[in-house]
């Protein structure tokens, strides 16, 4: 590496090229727009990665025998502070707070810059127990401590930290930074049908905007199947609403790893066989995913535990109407000009009102409308050379 260059080692995802999460994209982005001061090094989890790259976009890779993800994140993250010390890096870029116990020790031997991106408050995820919240929240804490700067992607985030925090970080920079989104792209293949026929006579939203009939329009939703997305929640409005219309035109495609807890296996057990639920296991080639989604009438986002979240600033930058969970986080990322529920007959009410009268939602604003300010606030606040411009001003 040459000296004059600030060597930033970015610590806590599964790696690059990104085929993970959000942080993953995050980094994989990063790395387009890496200035010229700066030299990357980025670790990967090298069980995820049968072909280990040395150098990805400029960046060095180093790969860790551990899972990224689960109970091992913690020494993941911890021993990549260490060879990041020993090493001399000249700042940490933490993404999330697994390794973040650990700070207080990495302190008194680095004398770099940190900085930590908390991510959502992961320790009020339901699928925790007692003792692993309590450890993501001690984490937390002396994430906020021991960083320079600490980044939030949502307001809610941010304003949490502040007030939680208050004095620890009356000296500290706060720093609000979302996620990009503009990497989707929206997809025209009909070939596709012939793998998901079930959507075949849906028209999309775009060009065709409710001016006819439609044979089986349906909603989107792409996440992993967890509590706090409300996956549950979602499923029950749409099999509410076969009940309570007799119609199975309102059809919902939900893509997502449902193999991967016993929440999932349940759900998928319980709603495979209703007719208007179609059930996908993850899909990461983009061009089948940006398909399913750019013709989706309208996308649904459960989320409810975090702050921006990839999948709905990837749906605002593909002009789709949104249909969110009602809280801080998804009203700040949208502005509040989205489509909004709480429960299942929420979600009832909404679909019976716009796919009845192909046009008109609830509060009487037309969908077309609620996606072109999608898509505006997305072209606006969620470009990755944005993100880009905010992280290098940090270094």
């Amino acid at each position: 590496m040459l000296e004059n260059k600030k060597k930033v080692y970015i610590i806590g995802t599964v790696g690059v090229p990104a085929c993970y999460g959000g942080f993953e994209s995050l980094v994989d982005n990063l790395l387009d727009y890496t200035p010229e001061n700066v030299e990357y090094t980025v670790f990967c989890s090298a069980k995820k990665y049968e072909k280990r790259l040395e150098t990805y976009k400029d960046a060095r890779l180093i790969y860790l025998d551990r899972d990224a993800n689960g109970k091992d994140s913690i020494l993941y993250d911890y021993e990549s502070m260490k060879i990041a010390v020993k090493e001399n890096a000249d700042i940490m870029l933490i993404l999330g707070v697994s390794g973040c116990m650990f700070l207080s020790k990495i302190r008194r031997s680095f004398k770099g810059k940190i900085i930590t991106n908390i991510d959502g408050l992961e320790w009020k995820r339901d699928k925790w127990k007692f003792y692993a919240k309590w450890l993501l929240k001690f984490s937390e804490a002396q994430a906020v401590r021991y960083s320079d700067i600490i980044i939030g992607d949502n307001k809610g985030i941010t304003d949490y930290v502040k007030s939680e925090y208050a004095k620890t970080v009356a000296k500290k920079r706060v720093e609000l930074i979302a996620y990009g989104g503009d990497q989707v792209s929206r997809v025209t293949d009909d070939s596709l049908y012939e793998k998901y026929p079930f959507l075949r006579d849906s028209p999309s939203l775009q060009g065709k905007l409710m001016k006819q009939p439609r044979a089986a329009a349906y909603a989107c939703t792409v996440c992993r199947i967890e509590p706090e997305n409300n996956v549950h929640v979602i499923l029950e409005a749409f099999e509410k609403s076969v009940v309570s219309t007799g119609s199975t035109t309102t059809q919902l495609v939900i893509v997502g790893n449902w193999e991967k807890s016993e929440y999932g296996r349940a759900l998928k057990a319980r709603y495979s066989s209703v007719p208007n639920i179609h059930l996908l296991d993850p899909i990461y080639e983009p061009h089948t995913i940006n398909w399913l989604r750019s013709n989706a009438a309208l996308y649904i986002h459960g989320h409810s535990a975090g702050g921006t979240n990839p999948s709905l600033v990837e749906a605002m930058n593909l002009g789709l109407p949104i249909l969110a969970f009602d809280c801080v986080y998804n009203r700040a990322t949208t502005e509040e000009k989205a489509l909004y529920w709480k429960t299942s007959d929420d979600i009832v009410q909404t679909l019976q009102t716009v796919f009845a009268s192909c046009d008109i939602d609830t509060r009487g604003y037309r969908l077309q409308e609620i996606a072109e300010s999608m898509l505006e606030a997305g072209k606006r606040l969620y470009t990755w050379e944005k993100i880009a411009e905010q992280y290098n001003a940090l270094y």
